[in-house]
């Protein structure tokens, strides 16, 4: 952050950052551009309260950072729409105000996140523990018993079709599976029965990589 401050300040930029994991980090502090010297001046973040308070379907959100910025940001903002209902406001406030709450759902997360990388391991995926969000990427399986896949997409779509396991693929860079850790529980003990599931699914599906 340091050195993009500099390059801020040196050719007059504008930094803006998006922040909508921040403090979805594990294994260290989440680091904001704006604690660091300067990071006030050349720099707005743009946060969601989807991600970091579950507020998914609300499209909520709160930019910070260099307050000329933030002032014009307000300003075309108040000629684009009307701003969100009164209500969902004020839930998101008290979700701010209360820093338990966003490291109560990173907990949650980071739990569920561990117990599918240890799941996907077993089954022969190459799966390590983010250091953020609420969803991995590993590398896509070759092929599945006698069926070959070419893509991520060939394999998301064997996936989804034959075993009703939904991932995202991704052949941008390589080939890869996105699993997700948003699934729908009532509790730590349905999140392993989910994740056990998974795992069950996964081992049926005789993935060759």
């Amino acid at each position: 952050f340091d050195r993009l401050i500099a390059c801020a300040e040196r050719h007059h930029l504008l930094i803006v950052q998006d922040a909508a994991y921040a403090t979805l980090v594990y294994g260290r502090p989440p680091l904001s551009i704006l604690s660091r010297p300067g990071g006030k001046e050349v720099a707005l973040e743009l946060h969601s309260m989807s991600k970091s308070y579950n507020m998914t379907g609300w499209r909520l959100g709160f930019v910070a950072g260099a307050e000329r910025v933030v002032r014009a940001f307000a300003e075309v903002k108040d000629n684009v729409d009307s701003g969100q209902f009164k209500a969902i406001q004020l839930a998101a406030c008290a979700g701010i105000a209360d820093r338990r709450l966003a490291d109560r759902i990173r907990r949650h997360y980071e739990r569920r996140l561990r117990k599918m990388v240890a799941a996907l391991r077993r089954v022969g995926f190459a799966a390590r523990m983010p250091e953020g969000t609420f969803y991995l990427y590993v590398p896509a399986p070759r092929g599945a018993g006698p069926v070959d896949f070419a893509t991520a997409e060939d394999a998301s779509q064997y996936l989804i079709r034959e075993h009703s396991i939904s991932t995202v693929p991704w052949d941008d860079v390589g080939a890869f599976l996105r699993f997700a850790a948003t699934f729908e529980s009532r509790g730590p003990a349905d999140d392993d029965r989910v994740i056990a599931e998974l795992e069950t699914r996964l081992r049926h599906a005789a993935l060759r990589f």
